[in-house]
């Protein structure tokens, strides 16, 4: 009995993953939000670990893993002023290159089903909008705390 195929190999392997991101990260780039979010000014690098990533997670090779370690993504994320507003930003960039790639609904279903799980485990503030690691980060950006007195 042979092994099943993975949805990696199902969807057309790593080439299909640099698509995606590809096409997410063109969104990202015009984007005010999430823009200043990621740390280089060439998008290029978050560009490849997105790509590995997926490809790793999806069944592809472990390269991911083998450079970064485990992917601990609330961990990775927590420095970002995540809020809905950057969620449902990074979902509609998403949900255009996935449109872009195309993929049998088969395979987009489950695709698309794990980004919005993942993007709406990254919220992790619902304060007023921050930048990134560069920027005051989220401690500055919270409401003031008064007494009740």
């Amino acid at each position: 009995m042979s092994e099943p195929i993975s949805f990696y190999e199902q969807a057309g392997g790593m080439d299909t993953f640099r698509r995606l991101v590809d096409a997410f990260y063109r969104g990202v780039a015009r984007d005010d939000v999430l823009k200043p979010m990621y740390p280089e000014e060439d998008l290029g690098p978050a560009a490849e670990r997105l790509t590995l990533f997926l490809a790793q997670y999806w069944g592809g090779p472990t390269t991911y893993s083998e450079n970064r370690g485990h992917p601990r993504l609330r961990m990775r994320h927590m420095p970002f002023h995540v809020d809905p507003d950057a969620r449902d930003r990074w979902l509609g960039h998403m949900r255009a290159a996935v449109d872009e790639i195309a993929l049998p609904p088969a395979l987009e279903a489950p695709l698309w089903d794990y980004l919005e799980r993942a993007a709406h485990a990254m919220v992790n503030t619902f304060e007023p909008r921050g930048i990134g690691p560069t920027g005051p980060g989220r401690a500055g950006t919270g409401l003031p705390i008064r007494s009740a007195d």
